[in-house]
């Protein structure tokens, strides 16, 4: 797996939009608010929080200054899905993947000592992308900030 800047944006611009307002209540942001704070080229992002518009993962309000905001709750999205919506599966290699698996062409799969390490690598990232939500992203973040 190697993360894109797509990906990397993308996760920066969710977890921006994560982080609860002063009053606790639902982040709502510009593109260009968004795109100045995470140093990022706005038509690029604007591509990318369309794409994860349309996947399920934001909403947006129209206008001239049309705002997005997180469809679910923080801590219903992970950051998985994320990476999996903008840079495609997480295995390093076609035939260890569980979305987009294709054989490979080793002479016999099951014994494969590079398809098994690389099995492992894949459900360690998975494990970790999976299971760490856009919620746990910024209280990682706040309580380095207090530090």
């Amino acid at each position: 797996m190697n993360l894109s800047k797509r990906g990397e944006y993308g996760l920066r611009a969710m977890i921006q939009l994560a982080h609860p307002t002063e009053e606790g209540n639902l982040r709502v942001m510009q593109i260009n608010e968004i795109a100045n704070l995470e140093k990022i080229p706005v038509k690029f992002l604007e591509q990318i929080l369309l794409t994860l518009k349309n996947s399920g993962l934001l909403q947006s309000k129209r206008g001239t200054t049309g705002r997005y905001y997180l469809a679910k709750p923080a801590n219903d999205i992970m950051l998985g899905q994320i990476v999996r919506i903008l840079d495609g599966p997480l295995a390093p290699i076609h035939c260890v993947s569980q979305m987009a698996y294709e054989p490979c062409g080793c002479p016999d799969m099951q014994s494969c000592g590079l398809r098994m390490v690389m099995s492992d690598v894949r459900n360690a990232i998975a494990d970790i992308l999976d299971f760490t939500s856009l919620q746990d992203v910024v209280l990682r973040s706040l309580t380095a900030q207090t530090k």
